[in-house]
């Protein structure tokens, strides 16, 4: 029998590509995860950067400080020859020179076209160029020659196709050109750049367009040495890694309509004052959302990826997940509805960890620097998995979509709060809209999480939610659903 359903409050869902918002599924609590590494690769020469080109290829791009990019397939391994070298443009002289950034375009599946950023090899400037057609062209660069560190160095896409460039303030310590909170120079800043222009286009809506004095490029500014940032792809929002001098290494999080946003360096570092003489009267500074000490947990943030991948979506959807250099941490940053963070340190990773990426899916890489080495993630909770059934009943059909209804019930003896059910569908089932969840689905993984009113299942009570969905061809139930990471029946 087809039981009522409250329909109040329609739940946004995400349908491939549409532009709607969607809350966040609930997951495991951040105490309660641990993270895991396995290799899959080795024999790499100090990696610096991954990215994966979404053509349906599953591969990956590592770069190589020296020059090289390097490919890697799940199925394949670690090719032995590079896709590019280009280690004739680039200079090695320091530590923190080289092949620093890796972006493919976002059209790469048709036009085989890489951005990289690397330090010139002639004089030392951190340069953004494109690889297309075996051919390199210099887009833009930045004059870097009296010091050799702060290079910066990451490049990324966000969700408008617009290329942002992450350069540090020039080196040595203490922010000797006062780079930080200077807007005349593209030190010190993360930049906002429209790459499908011959060269490259400023974006009219960049913050600092139009103001006397200001490089119109910048889109972020007050930062020491952004080595990695990464867009959460949820809501194109911003995680940057800010590597500090020698207090506090800090982690900042930017929405996307925070352009402009003034992180502090060298005035600030982290949340404590560095030097008085920088701080401006009046100026607004964006606050970080994670430090740490330096010299005492660390020596060098390592800036990670928010996950958003299928395979652990139950228990680690919207994590974004760092680390250091020199103490190989596993810190894991959660964003709240209410715009706080929670962090949680849940384990160690590998070595030496520069970079991390995803794949194509969303499931987490990293690198470390010696011995050259590439390692996938995963995450489990060890929180006590709940007993729970399962009954999904298909209400109607039609020629194009279907309704169903799902009731889940709490079958253990301790009650279950802040719920995540997870199932795959098995037809090409899409879920189009759903009430009294809020739901997300990424290719055939689909996970719902409780709404406001029905947060908590009591031992033997049940919650109910349903949904539409779209379809082709056949309509079979699902094989399998979990619960906040357990088994149900």
């Amino acid at each position: 029998m087809r039981r009522s359903m409250r329909r109040a409050a329609l739940t946004a869902v995400v349908i491939g590509a549409a532009a709607v918002t969607v809350p966040q599924a609930q997951a495991a609590d951040l105490p309660t995860l641990t993270v895991e590494t396995t290799q899959v690769a080795f024999g790499l020469k100090r990696p610096t950067a991954i990215a994966a080109p979404d053509d349906g290829s599953g591969r990956l791009f590592i770069t190589e400080k020296a020059g090289t990019v390097r490919v890697y397939h799940p199925q394949t391994g670690l090719a032995a020859e590079p896709l590019i070298d280009i280690t004739a443009h680039v200079s090695v002289s320091g530590n923190e020179r080289g092949l620093l950034g890796i972006a493919p375009s976002p059209g790469y599946a048709t036009d085989q076209t890489l951005y990289l950023a690397y330090t010139r090899a002639s004089d030392n400037a951190v340069t953004l160029a494109r690889h297309a057609d075996g051919t390199l062209t210099e887009l833009l660069s930045q004059d870097h020659a009296t010091y050799a560190n702060h290079n910066g160095g990451q490049l990324a896409f966000d969700g408008d196709g617009l290329l942002y460039w992450g350069i540090g303030d020039g080196g040595d310590a203490g922010d000797p050109f006062d780079a930080g909170q200077r807007l005349d120079t593209l030190l010190g800043k993360i930049l906002r750049l429209d790459v499908s222009c011959p060269l490259y286009c400023v974006p009219a809506d960049n913050p600092f367009v139009g103001v006397a004095g200001a490089r119109p490029e910048i889109w972020a500014y007050g930062l020491r040495n952004p080595w990695r940032f990464s867009f959460d792809p949820a809501d194109d929002s911003l995680w940057i890694a800010d590597v500090g001098q020698g207090t506090l290494e800090e982690v900042d999080h930017l929405r996307a309509d925070q352009a402009g946003a003034n992180l502090g360096w060298s005035c600030r570092e982290g949340t404590e004052v560095f030097d008085a003489s920088r701080c401006r009267a009046g100026e607004s500074y964006v606050d970080p959302v994670f430090t740490y000490r330096t010299s005492v947990e660390g020596c060098a943030v390592i800036g990670g990826v928010v996950y958003r991948g299928s395979r652990f979506a139950d228990i680690a959807d919207g994590v974004y997940l760092a680390s250091d250099y020199c103490t190989n941490p596993a810190f894991a940053i959660r964003a709240n509805p209410d715009g706080t963070h929670t962090h949680a340190r849940i384990g160690e990773l590998p070595i030496q960890p520069t970079s991390f990426g995803t794949d194509a899916d969303g499931e987490i890489y990293l690198v470390n620097d010696l011995p050259g080495q590439l390692h996938k993630v995963s995450f489990r909770s060890t929180a006590t998995q709940p007993s729970c059934a399962v009954d999904y009943r298909l209400v109607t059909q039609w020629g194009t979509g279907f309704h169903a209804e799902v009731t889940v019930t709490n079958t253990g003896a301790e009650p279950v709060s802040a719920w995540s059910l997870v199932w795959s569908f098995g037809d090409g089932q899409r879920v189009t809209q759903a009430w009294n969840a809020t739901v997300r689905q990424e290719g055939a993984a689909v996970t719902a999480g409780n709404a406001d009113w029905n947060a908590a299942i009591a031992p033997g009570a049940s919650v109910q939610f349903g949904f539409l969905g779209s379809r082709t061809g056949a309509n079979s139930p699902p094989a399998a659903f979990s619960l906040n990471g357990g088994a149900c029946r």
